[in-house]
């Protein structure tokens, strides 16, 4: 007898496996900015967009989204 695995989509307080939200995401977006910490926990920032301003400005929105967000 095999599982059939589904995978959670909904909002959650517990921390995700990044590659599973790579693949999520992957296909479906026009820039991306990725922040966090490889394995050895050095922080990694990578970028599709060349200008900086744009970085910023996305991050801000994003931030901006966390901090109004109720949960």
């Amino acid at each position: 007898m095999t599982a059939k695995v589904i995978q959670f989509t909904g909002i959650t307080r517990l921390d995700l496996d990044p590659d599973t939200i790579l693949e999520r995401n992957k296909g479906d977006l026009s820039g991306v900015v990725i922040m966090g910490w490889d394995k050895e926990g050095n922080e990694v920032f990578a970028s599709s967009y060349a200008d900086g301003g744009t970085v910023l400005w996305l991050l801000e929105r994003c931030k901006q989204r966390l901090l109004s967000d109720p949960h």
